[in-house]
């Protein structure tokens, strides 16, 4: 899960994934990441800590940190959750396999649609960010998994 600071959406989508993969008690890794590096080592944004709080998610012990290269080999997918950190994310990519795991979380939604998640920094939209990440990583769990 990538945004720009990794303190707003990134963590969310972690929490939220995290969850659902907690509740199927499966061994999968989830992580989140910022193409800048600004809040590296800082919690999430306390309003994301909120709003998770009330779905019963606790992203508290989470901390941002600086999207690697590595992690375009590490990990199988790359979910970017704007345009700009999609086109940062694929120029750190070295190889066509790295590239092609780099996606728009919103696609898993709507394919193709190529819909952005909203930074809510600034305007404080966290609860329809909470749920459009919420529907995203719904839609991402019904791709890998085929369970709705």
């Amino acid at each position: 899960m990538v945004c720009l600071g990794n303190i707003c959406r990134s963590p969310l989508a972690q929490g939220i994934l995290q969850a659902k993969i907690a509740a199927h008690q499966l061994d999968w890794e989830v992580d989140s990441a910022g193409t800048g590096g600004w809040h590296e080592g800082e919690p999430p944004d306390h309003r994301s800590i909120l709003i998770a709080a009330q779905y019963g998610i606790d992203i508290t012990d989470q901390r941002a940190r600086k999207l690697q290269q590595a992690d375009l080999s590490r990990f199988d997918l790359i979910l970017a959750m704007d345009r700009q950190n999609y086109q940062d994310i694929l120029r750190i990519a070295n190889t066509p396999q790295q590239r092609a795991k780099v996606h728009l979380i919103m696609n898993f939604v709507a394919p193709h649609s190529n819909q952005e998640v909203p930074d809510p920094y600034w305007d404080g939209r966290f609860d329809q960010v909470f749920q459009m990440l919420n529907n995203a990583c719904d839609a991402l769990w019904e791709h890998i998994t085929g369970e709705t």
